[in-house]
């Protein structure tokens, strides 16, 4: 006889450990701290207070939607405070508090919560927070803000607070090489949103969540070797391959959602090849938006466009069973 009063069983996304989900979401949120306090320390503490902003309304909407339904708080298990962080992370440090909240409710009340919460929604809930930020704020969602400038920390930002920048993408739209250097965009002093800017602090977080067992290299690795792989193949203008592409890479949202955004367990493909050829996809969507495209970053469309295709792909690379080819035969005969 089996004990079952051994059997433990975690709510969603269900993950092969002894870790639940709630300490899965607090190694993310950990992972994150480097980027933001290099986002502190390049933009100001507007950036933390923004981040905060984000976090507590992505908590109190979820805890609203909860009582309104009437079923259990799903606060603690953390999720919603990375989403919450997240959205912050992929909004400029210009724009307004208001609209991170309206960001924050999309995300847990449209694309979360009414498709039945976490490891039921079919997209990243930030990601789509974003989309609908770009479609109702575009103006506000492109002003990109120069390193180390002074700005208030709640208060609208006027032109006397801030010089408006170019994003180092902004720049290789036309085919020219960005003014920021390669060290500059390393440690994120470019302009951007406010967790995109330094590649190196990302790519800490994700050793972190590596070594963590909390995400695997297949995705983030397919992804940011696609997009070095075409760049480097492709490149735009008269300019060196490896400068172009090392900017590409270390630019724009790429390390951002290669790491924490693509390899969402709900939202990616659970086989590994399945995940390899999600990332794979994402890194080709993003060079053609990049290159092709109105905007001059891909990274969050290219994931949500795959996400809408995670169905397939489990579908096409789920492990058949043993004997079931045969098993079809019998039934057929």
């Amino acid at each position: 006889m089996y004990d079952l009063s051994k059997v433990v069983v975690t709510s969603s996304p269900h993950i092969k450990a002894a870790d639940d989900t709630r300490s899965m979401m607090l190694d993310v949120l950990l992972a994150l701290l480097p980027a933001l306090c290099v986002a502190v320390y390049t933009f100001g503490p507007r950036a933390l207070v923004l981040t905060v902003i984000s976090m507590v309304a992505c908590a109190v909407f979820e805890t609203i939607y909860n009582k309104i339904v009437k079923q259990p708080n799903t606060v603690g298990d953390l999720s919603c405070l990375v989403t919450g962080a997240l959205i912050a992370f992929n909004v400029p440090v210009a724009a307004s508090w208001w609209m991170v909240v309206f960001g924050a409710l999309f995300a847990i009340v449209v694309v979360k919560m009414l498709f039945g919460g976490l490891g039921k929604n079919f997209m990243n809930p930030a990601l789509g927070a974003r989309a609908f930020m770009m479609a109702s704020w575009a103006g506000m969602m492109t002003t990109w803000t120069q390193p180390f400038a002074d700005l208030p920390l709640f208060g609208k930002v006027t032109v006397t607070d801030a010089i408006s920048t170019a994003t180092p993408l902004a720049a290789m739209k036309n085919g020219a090489l960005p003014d920021a250097s390669l060290k500059q965009m390393l440690i994120g002093q470019t302009g951007g949103v406010i967790g995109e800017t330094c590649a190196a602090a990302l790519i800490v977080g994700g050793i972190y969540l590596l070594w963590r067992k909390v995400i695997t290299i297949n995705i983030p690795a397919a992804y940011i070797l696609t997009v070095a792989v075409i760049t480097f193949l492709f490149p735009m203008g008269d300019v060196s391959r490896i400068d172009w592409m090392l900017s590409q890479v270390l630019s724009g949202g790429l390390m951002l959602g290669a790491i924490f955004m693509a390899t969402d367990y709900v939202t990616s493909p659970v086989t590994p090849k399945g995940q390899i050829i999600f990332g794979i996809g994402c890194g080709l969507l993003t060079v053609f938006i990049r290159y092709f495209g109105g905007l001059p970053e891909g990274v969050s469309y290219s994931i949500l466009i795959m996400n809408t295709l995670v169905w397939a792909i489990d579908k096409i690379t789920h492990p058949r069973k043993f004997g079931y080819a045969l098993d079809k035969k019998k039934e057929a005969q």
